[in-house]
């Protein structure tokens, strides 16, 4: 039998495991302990702290209470210290660590530090990545009032409200050191010194790291840099990634978590880099450039942006008064050279500093967040690649994912694991889909059916609550506990209402919405919820179209706006809507992750052919949206779009949902939800995503940092002469005479290059031709058949199949040394014509 001390402890485990947040074996544990607070928070870590010693005694001498908290602890351990599928697979990989960074993590809704989509990737990723045995550290921010939440008044005006985080009711332990004094890291700013607290968070197998600047020794104004997420002004921005980039460094350094790779989760987190480069300098006693050739290999930059806008910019004035000293102390470059790495055009004094541009030339790898997103980084960031073909712009794509296990209701999870078993997503997935494919349709609908019922109940339970919050009527309250009904077709609709998302697209008829949505003998309900950032008016008039929607049309029992759309909130909807629907113009939508949540609950999708969906979607798993071009901001391409909108909800979707067999089962309904489950769940699940991050960049990466960083940086310094080399002696390069004779079935090059000052080892002559259709450029070396002649002349020649005319092809020069890579690392292209 555990004593009070003993169980307390155990359970003091379990609570500030996160794991829970995902493994739901400890629920009946807190719901035991206090029911009403763990219904109301479900916060463990609250529960602990909150119930009493007398009740938490009386259930620590009960032997089942006790044994299951023995038992349940035993598993966590076990868990945590099995091989997994990294140690399993690349257990030689080299790769030891990765610390990944990111403004905000989205892990549970008992931490809040978290606003969206940016948050709930880097906490999926991080939560698949323990799964796997992948030995990453997460780097963030702990915010004393997070993101802002909402209510929606009584007109439909959205209420910001910035409740406080109370640390010591989050689930969260501060570090300290070997002797118990707290962990703080400083940063020397303008005039003083930052102090920053740092916390732990547990995460199944994996750590992240927390950093806070409400410390007592900092001056008032300074204790309030991480007050809030995406709050305040520019100098507040500037300051937050200071802490997070340069920060989170000195903390893994304190910590001893010297990483091999870097990944910056967006372009917030890209002072990380001169910070990185910075101690590579001290320690290898070396200059700025050639640690930053020697750290780059090991920094990898994902961006999430779809509009050059989006990225973070600072005036030059900020970054001097913030930056100026370290590069000048810490750095030994001058201010004019530090804006330079931020800048398209380095010499123009004028242009802000971009930390995506940062980021860019801090990092050896580069990608977006789907295949079109992939593309369109490509386009935004072709201004730094001077006449190189977008294609060859070096931004690639890991399409994003989401860690199934976080989103699957538990008919879901019941369903699935008869399937293929209860460790289906900690290792390859091969036969997911397969297995999957073999569940009867009756038990398929079963499980969606107990999903819609279970999110029909909870948002009854959510909208009176939110009712009575606004100042509902006694009766409008009790009206909400019977809306709605668990046999009807549900839609979902949540995000962030901003303008490119068009979450009003539906409402462009909205007669024709209510019409379709009270129908009596095939009804519809919708439900919708999503935020609108404080200073987004106009996003915030769009929630008021839908709230005036349902009280104009008197359509409450089939639509309802729930408010302070967050995790909680999301989890349900992904768990029992039968259609989610997504609407954004396309390319503004990098990813979106929130359709890919309903898939392993047997969710369709009927999206913009956009981000993920452009992708994935198959007629036999979803319906599109769109023709898959891009028109802008037009008005009538909106229109269009919305009458596609309602024809493919009155023409296919309903009607599909309502056919059924004697049984009551729409079976083309399920078979469409079969293939959707079998084929896409494992495809976008985070433990794809991870899987590809760790075998196409991680382990990779590792290695270029090794081979760089031994023996002092030796090659990076060689690396950096070379570029240097480049740099100034690309002007002395030229074209000469150029011929090509057809023989037969091949066409045959030849071309004089001047190499100037250049050795001819550092260049590489090569032809090229545009792509065909969908397919690649054609990339060929020349080879160098004669030396340099009296005019210094070199001859170099390819013969290329006659499949395309002679006239496609042309020579170009770029720049070449093992290792490096071009154009990322050396931008320099020189074409014949």
């Amino acid at each position: 039998m555990l004593t009070v001390d003993s169980g307390w402890v155990l359970l003091r485990q379990l609570a500030l495991d996160l794991r829970w947040s995902w493994n739901h074996a400890t629920d009946a544990l807190w719901s035991e302990l206090d029911p009403e607070l763990w219904a109301r928070t479900h916060n463990p870590w609250v529960v602990l702290r909150t119930v009493s010693q007398q009740r938490l005694r009386q259930r620590l001498e009960t032997p089942e209470f006790s044994g299951t908290v023995q038992r349940l602890a035993r598993m966590a351990d076990d868990a945590a210290r099995a091989p997994a599928w990294f140690q399993q697979t690349h257990a030689d990989s080299g790769l030891i660590r990765v610390a990944y960074f990111s403004m905000e993590f989205m892990l549970s809704e008992a931490l809040p530090i978290y606003a969206g989509g940016l948050g709930n990737v880097a906490g999926d990723q991080l939560k698949a990545a323990g799964d796997l045995g992948v030995p990453v550290v997460g780097v963030g921010l702990l915010y004393s009032q997070g993101y802002f939440r909402q209510v929606i008044g009584r007109n439909g005006e959205q209420q910001a409200l910035f409740p406080y985080n109370d640390p010591g009711q989050l689930p969260i332990t501060p570090l300290r050191k070997p002797d118990g004094e707290w962990l703080r890291v400083e940063i020397h700013l303008p005039g003083y010194s930052l102090w920053l607290r740092a916390w732990q968070v547990k995460v199944g197998r994996l750590h992240v790291y927390l950093l806070d600047s409400n410390d007592s020794a900092n001056y008032p104004a300074h204790r309030g840099i991480t007050n809030e997420l995406y709050g305040g002004g520019p100098e507040l921005r500037l300051q937050q990634e200071i802490v997070l980039g340069m920060g989170g460094w000195r903390l893994l350094e304190a910590l001893n978590l010297a990483p091999d790779v870097c990944h910056l989760n967006e372009g917030h987190a890209a002072l990380v880099i001169l910070e990185r480069a910075h101690s590579f300098m001290k320690a290898a006693g070396v200059p700025f450039d050639a640690a930053l050739t020697a750290t780059r290999a090991g920094n990898l930059f994902t961006t999430h942006t779809a509009v050059s806008a989006g990225f973070d910019r600072f005036s030059p004035r900020l970054v001097e008064q913030y930056l100026a000293h370290f590069a000048r102390t810490a750095l030994d470059l001058s201010i004019t050279e530090l804006l330079a790495l931020g800048r398209q055009t380095p010499s123009d004094a004028s242009e802000p500093f971009n930390m995506a541009y940062l980021a860019l030339r801090g990092c050896a790898t580069i990608n977006g967040v789907s295949r079109l997103h992939g593309e369109v980084s490509r386009r935004i960031f072709l201004p730094l690649f001077a006449r190189w073909p977008a294609a060859e712009v070096p931004v690639e794509h890991v399409t994003n994912g989401v860690h199934t296990p976080s989103w699957d209701s538990p008919a879901a999870d019941e369903l699935w694991t008869g399937c293929c078993g209860k460790d289906r997503w900690r290792g390859a997935l091969e036969s997911v889909g397969e297995r999957i494919r073999c569940a009867a349709d009756s038990a398929i609908w079963q499980c969606r059916s107990a999903g819609r019922k279970s999110l029909v109940e909870y948002a009854r339970e959510r909208l009176s609550g939110q009712l009575a919050a606004s100042g509902g009527s006694a009766e409008e309250i009790d009206g909400a506990k019977h809306l709605f009904n668990a046999d009807t077709l549900t839609l979902g609709f949540a995000r962030r209402f901003a303008a490119y998302k068009r979450p009003n697209l539906l409402l462009h008829d909205p007669e024709r919405l209510a019409r379709l949505l009270s129908s009596a003998s095939r009804p519809v309900q919708l439900i919708l919820a999503g935020k609108a950032h404080p200073a987004d008016a106009g996003g915030q008039a769009l929630i008021r179209d839908w709230v005036h929607f349902v009280r104009r049309y008197d359509v409450r029992p089939h639509a309802v706006f729930l408010s302070d759309y967050d995790m909680l909130l999301t989890e349900r909807l992904v768990e029992g809507v039968d259609v989610w629907i997504n609407t954004p113009r396309r390319p503004w939508e990098a990813c979106g992750t929130s359709g890919m949540k309903v898939l392993v609950n047997g969710g369709l999708n009927l999206s913009e052919l956009d981000g993920w969906w452009a992708e994935a979607y198959e007629p036999s798993v979803g319906w599109a949206l769109g023709d898959g071009r891009e028109h802008g901001e037009d008005t009538a391409r909106d229109a269009a779009e919305a009458e596609q909108l309602y024809e493919l909800l009155e023409g296919q979707v309903i009607p599909e949902f309502y056919s059924r067999d004697g049984d009551n089962v729409p079976h083309a309904w399920v078979a469409r939800v079969r293939e959707s489950m079998a084929s896409l769940t494992p495809r976008y699940s985070a433990n794809r995503s991870v899987r590809e991050y760790v075998e196409r960049c991680y382990i990779p990466a590792a290695e270029a940092y090794r081979n760089r960083s031994q023996n002092g940086g030796a090659l990076a310094i060689q690396m950096s002469t070379w570029r240097h080399a480049i740099d100034s002696g690309w002007h002395t390069l030229c074209f000469g005479h150029a011929a090509v004779e057809t023989r037969g079935d091949r066409h045959h090059f030849t071309v004089e290059v001047g190499l100037g000052v250049l050795d001819p080892q550092s260049v590489r002559v090569e032809l090229y031709a545009d792509p065909q259709g969908d397919g690649h450029a054609f990339v060929q070396p020349m080879t160098r058949v004669v030396r340099s002649d009296a005019v210094g002349m070199n001859l170099y020649t390819a013969s290329v199949a006659a499949i395309r005319s002679a006239g496609d092809y042309t020579a170009r020069i770029v720049p070449s040394h093992a290792g490096v890579r071009v154009p990322l690392e050396a931008q320099h292209i020189l074409w014949q014509r």
